[in-house]
């Protein structure tokens, strides 16, 4: 094997190159996860080929609208992001906790040794992966481990993407989480359309190293590198939303009978597709089940939302009722309780939250409406007292 690349240098991968990328993990027993178009949307699956995924194609969003359309070129990456985030690889939405058969004497665990997928993720924004990271604090490094999701982000290879165009519901800018990617990736690349079609590569691993060892590349030059820094400065400048952040958590708290609420309640569906379109939100619910002939028990977990009245249900029925309480739970939640929770801020600027909300609520909006006319009536309890 040639020797491993350093991780401070970047490097430049022809777009003729790219399938053997695929290649390589496929080789070393990834299934390789990447954008494709199913539906009239970007959504992530299987792919074998780089010619699966959208070329030459990008998104339109909006407050409650998407829509794909054509780019004028041959861009591989040339979209924001979908309805689906990687969450969904990494904490399945539906999994199996046990299983047991029912014994002469009891009963006993049926055990399930299986290993767990091995996935490689393939354009995974920054915001996304800033995502990924708020999940990685949840499930690894609180007090009770994840076992099934820590073995699956152990098994999974990332390669991520610098945006090189910002959607109109994005504001990953304002959070600090985008549109130029963090740490954490095994290998980033940068799509450069102007003159031949390549990618600007940095490398973030060793895995990521080894990986890029075995693929044609050369270093960048300093005009490319100077390239790939323009296209993701011309995604930043290219917010269509922003969240001032200072002083957010006390703004929230103090405002919880602030009357922009019922204003808020007024149009809200509660339909949940807010928190099942974000690549942070983790609320799941406990399903016990048995076959018909008694003989086999198994425990589902399974996503659900804070959206739902059972979601909420304790002995005397659910304690957020209304519209106006649990939108304001999810927003109080996401983005003031959160950071006494995990030191964070629960949103990453994705605005998926924005564009798949079928009335269009903007949460930067709801944000700034609060900030205009800060009533400072705090509830004793912010959190719970939600009726």
């Amino acid at each position: 094997m040639a020797e491993q690349e350093p991780h401070d240098r970047l490097y430049v991968l022809d777009r003729t190159d790219l399938q053997q990328l695929f290649d390589a993990l496929r080789t070393r027993g990834y299934t390789v996860i990447a954008p494709q178009i199913e539906n009239n949307v970007i959504i992530y699956g299987a792919v074998d080929r780089v010619e699966e995924l959208p070329i030459g194609w990008t998104d339109v969003q909006a407050g409650g609208s998407y829509r794909l359309a054509r780019r004028g070129d041959d861009a591989l990456f040339g979209y924001t992001v979908g309805p689906h985030s990687w969450k969904r690889f990494l904490s399945p939405p539906l999994r199996m906790l046990w299983r047991a058969r029912k014994t002469a004497d009891g009963f006993e665990f049926i055990d399930d040794s299986s290993l767990p997928p091995r996935y490689a993720l393939i354009g995974v924004r920054a915001c996304e992966l800033a995502a990924i990271q708020r999940l990685d604090e949840i499930y690894t490094r609180g007090a009770v481990i994840d076992d099934d999701y820590q073995a699956r982000r152990g098994a999974t290879f990332i390669v991520a993407v610098n945006c090189g165009k910002a959607g109109n519901t994005c504001f990953c800018a304002s959070l600090d989480t985008g549109p130029s990617v963090g740490p954490g990736y095994d290998l980033a690349l940068t799509e450069l359309l102007e003159g031949e079609h390549r990618f600007v590569v940095a490398v973030g691993s060793e895995r990521g190293a080894e990986v890029l060892a075995e693929l044609p590349h050369r270093a960048a030059s300093e005009g490319e590198i100077e390239l790939a820094e323009a296209v993701v400065a011309q995604a930043a400048s290219q917010m269509g939303r922003a969240l001032e952040t200072a002083g957010l958590q006390e703004l929230l708290y103090r405002n919880v009978e602030h009357p922009h609420w019922d204003a808020v309640a007024e149009r809200c569906l509660t339909c949940g597709n807010c928190t099942l379109v974000c690549p942070t939100c983790f609320c799941f619910t406990i399903e016990d089940t048995t076959d018909l002939t008694g003989q086999i028990a198994e425990r589902w977990r399974r996503t659900d939302s804070c959206f739902s009245t059972a979601f909420s249900f304790i002995s005397s029925g659910s304690i957020r009722t209304s519209a106006k309480a649990r939108y304001r739970q999810w927003l109080t939640h996401k983005l003031a309780g959160w950071q006494d929770q995990f030191g964070s801020i629960g949103c990453v600027g994705c605005g998926r939250c924005i564009t798949w909300c079928p009335v269009g609520i903007d949460l930067t909006a709801e944000v700034a409406a609060l900030r205009a006319e800060d009533v400072g009536q705090p509830s004793a309890e912010p959190i719970l007292e939600m009726t």
